[in-house]
């Protein structure tokens, strides 16, 4: 199974500036999931984005890196109002899992314990694991490992938790090159983000963010 990438219009983890302007410049390559985070832009430009998005027939995804309670109750009601898709990221709470189910919105919290900002994982491989099952457990529609945001054996993480859930893995954060992406493939995890890797033209060093698109999606196409 090929992972889907997820391309997040991010950087530092906060959303860019132009996004919108930068999501119309390359909509027409034919990557399905999209997504940004509920910072770095006023609501109603995300608003916009997440409808013209929703136009092109992609697939949204909204990532909270917030951890807080209150602060991702906030961006579930900034998800479900918006139209998103999928929620990413937040600490799970059952208050946040509530709004979401009440809506048509899909949850992937943070697997393990996350903390800091930009957000950093921790814990052992087996603590990681018991959290990503009892989140299944709790009903949550996928997961959103921070896989090379670990101080660990990230690649045995992610084999680790894929192995050991049966609801979709995104491995989110900080994958700049082919290798990590080879990584998540092996692993079998549903899908990735590239955000931050894609501005700083990790895959293409001298190409445009267009380019460095194409590439990692050209990749993914034939392999």
């Amino acid at each position: 199974m090929k992972p889907e990438l997820i391309i997040m219009l991010t950087h530092h983890d906060q959303t860019v500036a132009n996004a919108i302007t930068l999501f119309n410049d390359v909509k027409d390559i034919s990557v399905r999931c999209w997504g940004f985070k509920d910072v770095g832009l006023p609501i109603e430009q995300m608003i916009q984005l997440v409808k013209q998005m929703k136009q092109a027939g992609k697939t949204t995804f909204l990532e909270v890196v917030s951890l807080s309670e209150a602060e991702g109750l906030r961006g579930a009601k900034l998800a479900i109002e918006a139209g998103f898709d999928i929620l990413m990221g937040t600490v799970y709470y059952e208050s946040i899992h509530t709004m979401v189910k009440s809506s048509s919105l899909k949850y992937y919290p943070f697997a393990g314990h996350v903390y800091s900002h930009p957000s950093i994982l921790d814990g052992s491989i087996e603590e990681i694991v018991q959290n990503a099952q009892f989140l299944e457990a709790q009903g949550v529609d996928g997961l959103d490992l921070l896989t090379y945001r670990y101080g660990g054996d990230a690649s045995k993480l992610l084999q680790e938790v894929v192995k050991a859930v049966n609801i979709p893995v995104v491995s989110a954060g900080s994958i700049d090159s082919f290798e990590r992406i080879k990584e998540v493939q092996r692993a079998n995890a549903w899908g990735f983000t590239i955000g931050s890797a894609f501005f700083e033209h990790k895959f293409v060093p001298n190409g445009s963010f267009r380019q460095n698109i194409q590439a990692v999606w050209e990749w993914l196409e034939n392999t």
